[in-house]
């Protein structure tokens, strides 16, 4: 039986970052009461979870206009944004592989499932058409979110993805403040603009 680390709901639920542009760790952090959970994820798991949990979020809300149900708004709302530090200290408890994202219905909130990266998870070209059992894991990060909690975490998300390192107007991949070699440079280092 796995340790289920749940908030149903948190009273703060953001993704963050520690550290310079460019050396930041990523972290899902959720907050109910004195307890806090933190998940190390990868910068691209951030940015896709955000992207998905807007579509859904999007989804829904087509899907409930036509009758009643459950009011999504269309941007998050103003007092629940949160531009806060994340908390202190933070404790890692694993670091983030599979996660999943759903809609309650009943419950009206998203559903956000978070499950520790495994190398026994990790499928080899050669094991493809295999039929692999995924192995059972030891712990999972779940969140349920009203649905203006959930805009409210794709809004900062986003911000936190955009507050990085430039993007090379040349190349698109990310400049140093010391600049970086671009590949449409011919091997020169180009700098920040």
């Amino acid at each position: 039986m796995p340790l289920i680390h749940g908030f149903d709901p948190p009273e703060r639920f953001v993704a963050g970052t520690v550290g310079p542009p460019g050396q930041r760790t990523f972290f899902l952090q959720a907050r109910e009461g004195a307890r806090v959970v933190s998940v190390s994820l990868e910068k691209q798991q951030v940015q896709v979870l955000a992207e998905r949990l807007d579509e859904m979020l999007d989804e829904v809300m087509q899907s409930q206009s036509s009758g009643g149900g459950v009011v999504v708004p269309a941007v998050a709302p103003l007092e629940l944004t949160d531009d806060e530090p994340l908390e202190q200290p933070i404790e890692e408890e694993f670091r983030a592989g599979t996660m999943t994202l759903s809609w309650d219905p009943e419950a009206r909130r998203v559903v956000v499932e978070v499950y520790p990266f495994s190398e026994a998870a990790v499928v080899a070209p050669d094991q493809v058409g295999e039929d692999l059992e995924e192995p059972e894991p030891e712990e999972i990060f779940l969140v349920k979110l009203s649905p203006g909690a959930a805009r409210a975490f794709v809004q900062r998300a986003e911000r936190v993805i955009e507050a990085g390192r430039p993007d090379c107007p040349f190349c698109g991949e990310p400049m140093d403040p010391e600049g970086h070699l671009c590949v449409r440079a011919n091997g020169f280092k180009r700098r920040e603009p």
